[in-house]
C-alpha cells in the first residue's frame, strides 16, 4: 500500500517521512486545524524536499481559484478536497486533485467509485481526530482506487493489506504531540504498511 503522512508542519518530519519510504506528504491549509501551515513556511519546506515525492494541499471550504494560487505557490503537486465541493468546483480545478469522502454509512465508500479517492470516517471536525472508520464495510468492495484514513497507526494498517487499498493516509496515527510526528511511529508505519 502506498502510503501519506499528513499534518507535516516542519521539515524534521517530513525527511524522517521520506526517509522511511513515504509515497506522499500532506500539508493542512485549514486554519482551525492544529496541524495547520501557512503558505510561507510551506513554501520554503517544500521547496527542500527531494523529487518523487507526492506533496499533497489539504483544504477545507475554500474556493477553486484559492486552491489553485496556494498550490502553485507552494509547490504542491495535488490538492485534497476535504469538504463537500460543488461539482463546478471540481471542473474548474486546474491542480490534479482527490476528493475526500467523509462516510457515515457503507453506502457512502461506493461514491465515486471509478476515481481514485480518499475515504475517512465522519465526524464534525476536519480530519485528524483518529476516528477509525467501520473496516467491514470494505468487505467484498473493490478497493484499489480507495486511500484510507481514519483512526490508523503502526499497530493496525497492516491489518489492512489484505482489502487491496491503494493506500492509507495517517496523520494523529504517528504523533507526538498534534502537528509534531513520532519518528519511531512514523518509520513502523510505513514499514507496516509495506
Amino acid at each position: 500500500m502506498r502510503t501519506k503522512i499528513c499534518g507535516i508542519t516542519n521539515y524534521e518530519d517530513a525527511m524522517v517521512a521520506i526517509e522511511a519510504g513515504a509515497d506522499a506528504l500532506g500539508f493542512v491549509f485549514y486554519e482551525k486545524s492544529p496541524r495547520y501551515i501557512n503558505v510561507e513556511d510551506a513554501k520554503k519546506l517544500i521547496a527542500k524536499l527531494p523529487p518523487f515525492v507526492e506533496k499533497v494541499a489539504l483544504f477545507v471550504n475554500e474556493n477553486e481559484r484559492t486552491i489553485d494560487s496556494i498550490c502553485k505557490e507552494v509547490g504542491a503537486t495535488l490538492a485534497q478536497i476535504h469538504f463537500e465541493a460543488s461539482a463546478e468546483l471540481y471542473e474548474n480545478l486546474t491542480t490534479p486533485h482527490i476528493k475526500v469522502i467523509r462516510a457515515k454509512s457503507k453506502e457512502d465508500i461506493l461514491q465515486y467509485s471509478d476515481e481514485y479517492r480518499l475515504v475517512d470516517a465522519y465526524c464534525e471536525a476536519y480530519g485528524g481526530v483518529g476516528k477509525r472508520i467501520n473496516i467491514e464495510w470494505f468487505d467484498d468492495v473493490d478497493c484499489s482506487k480507495i486511500i484510507l484514513a481514519g483512526g490508523l497507526d503502526d499497530t493496525n494498517v497492516a491489518e489492512l493489506k489484505q482489502y487491496g487499498f491503494y493506500g492509507v493516509d495517517v496523520s494523529s496515527g504517528v504523533e507526538a504531540l498534534k502537528g509534531k510526528k513520532d519518528p519511531v511511529k512514523v518509520k513502523k508505519f510505513i514499514a507496516n504498511a509495506k
